[in-house]
This record gives structure tokens, C-alpha cells and sequence, in this order.
């Protein structure tokens, strides 16, 4: 290690007392920086070596200060090689820190959960969705009463949450806030994200998640049959709120297309496709993918019917849709009326074109894929268990066959 720190010890004759003594200070430059502190040690200036940069003499109290200057050297070249070992920039500020101990105990957990959030807070509606927002608030509440719950504390260093941290922090999720497996495992997801930032920011210097394991449980995701979605299609409904609400969720049903991604629609995500025919051109906020998809009879049927909307033309949007909460809430009005037993949520719909709609009808898990956005084909295929009732289906039609087909039994072979 090449060292670029330099220490140069002086008095400050400004700060002398009534009796001209004067007191020793340390200046620590690196490259063009530089800070300053006091050694706690005093001199007569008449006894000062500006050359030497220490006390002339040979006296017990010169060489007891002259050793004590020594130490801070060493302290300060020693500060250096823990920030070379630690992998972190050498800097004024960070060299300082090591010294004086002032950075680990300006490091501690919550302040930097808190930066984090107002950062995501301040890009809410160009990068992050307010439901990100949503979770890593409630991340951060979870974290805070965690703390207080196990350590009566309100607080903690970084450098002090380990594994057990970890461990007991899943526990907490798990037992006392009562959480399932994948909320529990996403929460702890999102508290990763906090370490993350620490350790590329070389604020801790190991991995408290290094063996850490959770996995999510597949979840069974809901659809509509082909028959169920045939019902709400052949439904009139006498309220004017319904059948916006309805025809919303058909339009998801044969989009794919998430809430907040039919909400953000406007006209000019309508354009041609490769084929000639209409296709909708957008991207989903969730992830930033690419989302392509030909518009459907129904779907056009849809567009058509409320291209004339005044919430559409006053709001540039292509379907004037309601609140994701009032839609939900209109939704489970919708399924008893229609005798839907499942608990209908506008996310279903997006389950029902991966499923009934593409699927089902031999559409390739590569272009459903496509069509949904999803970053990872593996997401896609959480899909395709479908495909067993689809088999079964093309199966009957030729067990059915085969079942005429005549066959000698008569010599039976033991």
C-alpha cells in the first residue's frame, strides 16, 4: 500500500494563552484535502521546531510530548491501513471517521431505511409504483417495532445486525405481526435491500444475509373459467357503475394487462402491429418491460364504447377507469350477482388471459409471456398447470376414440 497520507504537526500561535504558551495541532492531508485537530499538548513557541515538527530538547516533559505526537502519527497511519483493509476510499472524511470513530456511530439502521424511502418517495409515479412506496413504509414500521419488541431500543448500528438479527427479526414476522410465509419472506426481501446499500457503500463489511435461506410458497393463483367469464359477459346490469366496472375487468381479461397499467392507457399506446391489425404498445410500471399485445374483438368492442367518454377526452386516457379499490369492491358485487363463488379482484384478470384465455386455447408460453411482460419465462410457467386440464381434454376426445377399437382378450397372459 503506497501511502498518500501525510501528518504534520504545528502550533497555533492564535489560540496562545495569556503566557504565550501555544497549543499542538495535528494536520492530516490526503492528495488536496485536509482536516485539523488538537494533540492536547502545549508549548512555549521558543521551543518549537518548525523544521523537525516537534518540541527541541531533551527533557523528560519534551520527550513525553515528542512520544505522545508519535502515537497520533502512528494512530492516523493506522486509520489508513483499516480503510484499505475495509476496501474503503481513502478520503478526508472517511479517514477522519476511522480515527475518531465518528462514522460507525453515525452509521445506524433507521436513518438509512428513512433515506431510502424518501428517495423512492421523491420518484413515485416515474419509477416506483405508490404501492412500493406502500410496502417498504410498512417495512420500515415493521423494522421499528421490531427493534423495540426484542431490544427495548429505538435504534441499532449497522455493524451489529448479524445473522441472529436476521433470524429473530423472521421469527417477529412469523409470530408476533402474525404474517404468512411470503409476506414474511418478502418483508425480510425488503430489508435485504436496506443491507445491500450498506455494504456497496462499504458501510459494514460482511453480509448478515450470507446463509440466510427463505422461499416462497407457490401460490395458487385464481382464474375464471371460460363459462364464468361467458356469465359476466351475458350479464345486464341495470347500474350504470357495474357495467363500466365489468367491462374494465373484460378488458383486462383479454389484455393481461395489470391495474395501474390500463389505468396509465391512453390513445397513442394503440398504433399497428406486424400484421396489420391493432395492437396495444405500452410498458408495464412494475418492471419496465415491453408489453405487446393485438387487440381482441371484445377488447376493440370495449375501446369503441367509451372513446367518447368525457373522462377520457378530458383526461387523455383510453377507459375511465375507477380507483383499484372501488373496482375490487364493485368486483365481489359483480361475482354475486353472477354466482362467481372466487373472491373476484381485478389482479384475476390478468390470471385469467395467462390461463383461460391464452393458454388454454394452445396459445405458446413464449408469446403469453411476451404479451404479460414478464422479465423471466419461469414466471410465465407459473401459469401452465392449466395445461393439465387442457389434456385432459384433448385426452378424452381420443380415449373416446380408441375406446371402440376392438381387442382380442381371449388369451389372458398371467
Amino acid at each position: 500500500m503506497n501511502t498518500s497520507v501525510s501528518v504534520l504537526f504545528y502550533i497555533k500561535r492564535s489560540k496562545a494563552n495569556i503566557e504565550g504558551i501555544c497549543p499542538i495541532y495535528v494536520r492530516v492531508t490526503i492528495l488536496t484535502k485536509r482536516f485539523e485537530f488538537s494533540s492536547s499538548k502545549f508549548v512555549n513557541p521558543e521551543r518549537w521546531s518548525n523544521e523537525g515538527s516537534k518540541v527541541k530538547g531533551s527533557t523528560e516533559d519534551t520527550r513525553s510530548i515528542n512520544n505522545h505526537l508519535e502515537n497520533i502519527k502512528s494512530k492516523v497511519l493506522e486509520a489508513e491501513k483499516k480503510l484499505f483493509k475495509k476496501d474503503i476510499i481513502l478520503t478526508s472524511e472517511n479517514l477522519k471517521n476511522e480515527l475518531f470513530g465518528t462514522g460507525e456511530r453515525q452509521m445506524t439502521l433507521i436513518p438509512i431505511f428513512k433515506d431510502h424511502n424518501n428517495k423512492i418517495k421523491e420518484l413515485v409515479g416515474r419509477e416506483y409504483a405508490p404501492g412500493t412506496l406502500e410496502r417498504y413504509t410498512t417495512s420500515l414500521k415493521h423494522t421499528v417495532e421490531f427493534l423495540e419488541w426484542k431490544y427495548k431500543i429505538s435504534d441499532i448500528e449497522i455493524s451489529k445486525i448479524d445473522h441472529a438479527f436476521i433470524t429473530e427479526y423472521e421469527f417477529y414476522l412469523r409470530s408476533v405481526r402474525n404474517c404468512a410465509n411470503n409476506t414474511a419472506v418478502k418483508y425480510i426481501k425488503n430489508f435485504s435491500k436496506i443491507i445491500k446499500i450498506c455494504l456497496a457503500n462499504h458501510w459494514i463489511d460482511r453480509n448478515p444475509f450470507a446463509n440466510y435461506k427463505s422461499k416462497v410458497k407457490e401460490v395458487e393463483r385464481v382464474y375464471l373459467s371460460e363459462g364464468e367469464i361467458q356469465n359476466i359477459i351475458n350479464k345486464d346490469f341495470k347500474t350504470e357503475r357495474l357495467s363500466l366496472v365489468r367491462d374494465i375487468f373484460l378488458f383486462s381479461c383479454f389484455t393481461g394487462l395489470a391495474y395501474i397499467d390500463v389505468k396509465n392507457l391512453t390513445k397513442s399506446h394503440i398504433s399497428i402491429g406486424i400484421d396489420g391489425e391493432k395492437w396495444i404498445f405500452t410498458h408495464r410500471q412494475k418492471t419496465e418491460t415491453a408489453s405487446k399485445i393485438p387487440i381482441l374483438p371484445l377488447t376493440q368492442m370495449i375501446i369503441d364504447k367509451y372513446e367518447d367518454h368525457p373522462e377520457c377526452n378530458n383526461q387523455n386516457k383510453l377507459l375511465p377507469i375507477l380507483s383499484n379499490q372501488k373496482m375490487n369492491a364493485y368486483l365481489k358485487e359483480i361475482a354475486g350477482v353472477c354466482e362467481i363463488e372466487k373472491e373476484l379482484t381485478f389482479h384475476i384478470a390478468r390470471h385469467t388471459f395467462a390461463t383461460t384465455v391464452t393458454l388454454t386455447n394452445g396459445v405458446p408460453i413464449e408469446s403469453v409471456s411476451k404479451m404479460l411482460g414478464h422479465k423471466n419465462l419461469r414466471t410465465t410457467q407459473h401459469y401452465a398447470k392449466v395445461l393439465d386440464k387442457k389434456v385432459s381434454e384433448d385426452m378424452k376426445i381420443l380415449r373416446d376414440k380408441f375406446a371402440a377399437m376392438p381387442f382380442n382378450q381371449e388369451k389372458k397372459i398371467n
